[in-house]
């Protein structure tokens, strides 16, 4: 007897969903995203090229705004840097790490209650050389006022300076001509003087016809070794006159008697230095005098940061201005695109009913425009750097080049790009294949 075969269950056709089953398929989701976007971007690079090949010489006018904006935009940054570097050296030329002292009020009471000032002295000087430390030079100053006579009956005020020789390190003087007095000329109380520029030319005609000739002052006779001038002029807004005499310090007591100074000159042995070492060289002189006497100590610093903003203001200024060149270059670009959209309104309609979206045609006038500005930009940065090279090279001057002057010339090249080819990539982006394929 034949037994019976089980008659097997009927095999579904229906597949399971795969959402039902599983988390959805990587593979399938890279589909999803190639759909919105059929073309990669080196192929709308390749269409860039290839629309610039087709109309060279339209968009290598246009791209000449753009170089001439990169351009300026470079040589503008590059003259504010140097006008900046040029003000910061000259105003750093009074001495970039000097910390001068200056007594500014307060009386000490004697006898009968009458008050005298109350002024620094050399042995306040000599603490604050043993108590602060990176002093690399310091000096007194001791001041004598009296006439001179010039020649002819003629007579001008001077002021002899009693200083150590320091000072002209502190105070980053320039010897025109013969030398600086020594340590060995104040140890031996030497009658000699060092005068400024000015002073020798109108007395003697010449720096040089100055060194070894006498000049009287309160009746002492000096012999003049030396002559100097500032490293700026400071037109009469420093301690240095027309008409200045340098002397050693330990020859000028002879006319003070005494050992009292209204200012003291430190020079520090960087820049970064000099607003602790003024707080601490203030503190020790303050402790060292009556709680009511006032001391200043006056640096460079705050000036010199001072004229580092106004330059970089005025920098940025001239900057801003010279993008003026790159909106209106922006504008001719963002006409040369309306004019290439609407000589390929049949090539858009072409790609849009191959399946280009909307997307990839705005994306694809989007690149033609940054690439026609960015490519002005890079010539025009090139330029704007290869001037103050070749001055570097051909002549003496040696002109500073800020990079990021670079980074912003191209950065604004690309912004115009993109902003002024928007309007041009939307309306092409916007056209009706239908009505494009019509287009005659």
């Amino acid at each position: 007897m034949a037994t019976a075969t089980p008659i097997p269950p009927p095999v579904s056709t229906r597949q399971a969903s795969p959402s039902a089953t599983s988390p959805r398929d990587p593979s399938f989701e890279r589909t999803l995203s190639s759909a919105r976007s059929t073309v990669a971007f080196r192929e709308t690079l390749h269409l860039a090229i290839d629309s610039f090949r087709a109309s060279k010489a339209r968009f290598l006018l246009t791209m000449l705004g753009m170089v001439i904006g990169s351009a300026s935009i470079i040589l503008v940054a590059t003259v504010g840097y140097t006008g900046k570097q040029y003000a910061l050296d000259a105003i750093s030329g009074l001495g970039p790490n000097k910390v001068e002292m200056q007594y500014a009020g307060g009386v000490v009471l004697g006898p009968d209650n009458v008050g005298s000032p109350d002024y620094m002295t050399i042995d306040d000087m000599k603490a604050v050389d043993d108590q602060v430390p990176d002093i690399t030079a310091s000096s007194p100053m001791l001041e004598v006022n009296d006439r001179i006579a010039i020649g002819s009956g003629v007579t001008k005020d001077a002021m002899l300076l009693g200083v150590n020789p320091e000072y002209k390190d502190v105070r980053n003087l320039r010897v025109e001509a013969g030398r600086f007095f020594d340590d060995e000329d104040s140890a031996t109380h030497a009658k000699v003087a060092v005068i400024v520029g000015p002073m020798a030319r109108e007395l003697y005609g010449s720096y040089g016809a100055a060194i070894d000739r006498s000049i009287l002052f309160q009746g002492i006779p000096f012999t003049i070794i030396g002559v100097f001038d500032e490293s700026m002029d400071t037109y009469g807004n420093s301690e240095v006159s027309e008409h200045t005499l340098l002397v050693p310090y330990e020859v000028a007591r002879y006319f003070s008697g005494t050992n009292t100074l209204k200012e003291i000159f430190f020079s520090m042995a960087t820049s970064s230095e000099v607003e602790p070492a003024a707080a601490e060289i203030k503190d020790i002189i303050s402790r060292r005098h009556r709680k009511t006497s006032v001391y200043k100590a006056q640096t460079l610093t705050d000036i010199l940061k001072t004229m580092a903003k106004i330059a970089d203001m005025l920098t940025l200024v001239l900057v801003l201005a010279s993008t003026i060149t790159l909106i209106v270059s922006g504008v001719g670009i963002m006409n040369s695109m309306l004019a290439n959209v609407q000589s390929r309104i049949r090539e858009i309609g072409i790609r849009k009913a191959l399946g280009a979206t909307s997307r990839e045609i705005r994306l694809q006038f989007l690149t033609e425009s940054v690439f026609l500005s960015l490519a002005g930009g890079i010539i025009g940065t090139l330029i704007g750097i290869a001037i103050p090279f070749s001055l570097r090279f051909f002549t003496d001057f040696s002109i500073p080049i800020s990079p990021w002057s670079a980074v912003a010339s191209l950065f604004t090249s690309v912004l115009v790009g993109v902003i002024f080819g928007t309007l041009p990539a939307n309306r092409a982006a916007k056209l009706d294949p239908v009505t494009t394929l019509k287009y005659e």
